[in-house]
């Protein structure tokens, strides 16, 4: 296949990706979620495409769908490819599951490669990336990584099952789930292939990219404390609205990030008491703060934090920041980001975009067990978790032919690396 070729693997790889999209909870729009039967249809299936290209599979005590093709000797180390199969609600039809189709093309594609192989290669289908049924992101990968907290298992969804009740009714055993934990020994590394769901390979014209890093994210619940009091009755300096001080302080995140090249979000804002004629006596925001690095991240959090006392100290207001998840960026491996260069000079790109990514994924888990690398294709108009997310055939082909040349680049790397 060359880089300007759209044949019948690609367009397979695309109608498999249309097929996974009917698999919805919702009649109306694509909503699949971790432990439901929606969940176990759509790995139905990708065991279906798995055993089709050759590989052995199973399923891992937390819900993960494998499929293993071995290489030059049986029982040696793997690389790993693969991406996840759930949803957010009203989702598109190429976030995560792009990734896992045009892994198991690949597993065709390198055919001639597994006799020589210095690696077995598996393919895995992420069962929870997301978190959208139980509000806990990367379930899938964080127990392949080994990274397991029993204490989720009491964790509740929208409608009170908990995560204990939900593997159950899947058919598993949920004091068992630890024991899909992979050690550092069986994993020579992990690569995925995924949407950039952004907007930069689209305003650049490139196909394409090598990740250098996931961004780590910090999130934080802010309260804005003043006085509720009568809209009429009370003069503007004895005034102390919150929903001002709140509103002055989402400006001025936004001032202060906006030029960086760090993200803050301020994704909610509730007022109390919320009556048309009651001054707001509090205000509770959301932060959400990412960057390429956690030093960058956290001298911007350090810098609001600053910024928002002094609007409350000059309007007399409290003000408390509590924060609700953590969790440190995660770089591509050296080696994984060259096979990955190597990959994208493949396809006809002689000169590979290198990016990092805005979005979590399941690498930010699998990472405390392998080295991971990550591939970028565009989408369009960088949409994602949308359902009008949609790709061009033609980066489909480029980055199925990237991935490929990846893994055989992985292959060479391995083979000429002392024992």
């Amino acid at each position: 296949m060359t880089a300007t070729t759209i044949g019948p693997v690609v367009a397979e790889v695309l109608a498999r990706c249309d097929e996974l999209a009917t698999i919805s909870a919702r009649p109306d729009r694509l909503e699949r979620l971790h432990l439901t039967p929606e969940h176990a249809r759509a790995h139905d299936l990708v065991e279906q495409w798995m055993r089709a290209a050759g590989m052995r599979t199973w399923q891992d005590a937390a819900g993960n769908r494998w499929g293993r093709v071995e290489g030059a000797t049986p029982g040696l180390p793997a690389l790993v490819l693969g991406s996840h199969t759930d949803t957010v609600p009203d989702a598109g039809r190429y976030d995560g599951m792009l990734g896992v189709v045009l892994a198991i093309a690949v597993v065709s594609q390198v055919a001639d490669l597994l006799p020589q192989a210095p690696f077995a290669i598996e393919v895995v289908a992420f069962s929870d990336e997301e978190g959208t049924r139980f509000a806990t992101p990367l379930l899938g990968s964080r127990a392949v990584a080994g990274l397991w907290d029993p204490a989720l298992l009491d964790v509740t969804d929208a409608d009170g099952v908990s995560l204990w009740s939900a593997f159950e009714a899947f058919g598993l055993d949920p004091e068992r789930v630890g024991e899909a934990a992979r050690s550092r020994e069986e994993i020579v590394g992990y690569l995925e292939t995924h949407i950039e769901q952004g907007p930069e390979l689209e305003a650049a014209d490139r196909s394409l990219a090598v990740v250098s890093s996931i961004a780590g994210a910090r999130r934080f619940a802010i309260t804005v404390t003043g006085e509720a009091r009568h809209a009429g009755g009370t003069p503007y300096p004895r005034r102390r609205d919150a929903l001002v001080g709140a509103s002055e302080i989402v400006v001025a995140i936004e001032a202060a990030a906006r030029p960086t090249a760090c993200l803050a979000t301020v994704g909610r804002l509730a007022v109390e008491p919320g009556a048309v004629n009651v001054i707001a006596g509090r205000a509770e925001l959301t932060l959400d703060l990412r960057a390429e690095t956690d030093a960058e991240r956290d001298a911007m959090f350090e810098r609001l934090l600053g910024e928002m006392r002094a609007v409350c100290e000059r309007r007399g207001l409290d003000l408390d920041v509590r924060e609700t998840h953590s969790a440190p960026s995660t770089p591509c491996a050296p080696w994984l980001q060259a096979a990955v260069a190597d990959g994208v000079r493949a396809s006809g790109d002689h000169d590979p975009t290198v990016m990092w990514s805005r979005a979590g994924h399941d690498g930010m888990a699998v990472a405390a067990v392998a080295d991971i690398g990550m591939l970028f294709l565009r989408c369009h108009d960088g949409i994602s978790h949308h359902r009008d997310e949609d790709v061009r055939p033609i980066d489909v082909a480029r980055a199925l032919e990237a991935f490929e040349a990846a893994v055989r680049s992985c292959a060479a790397h391995v083979a000429g690396s002392p024992a």
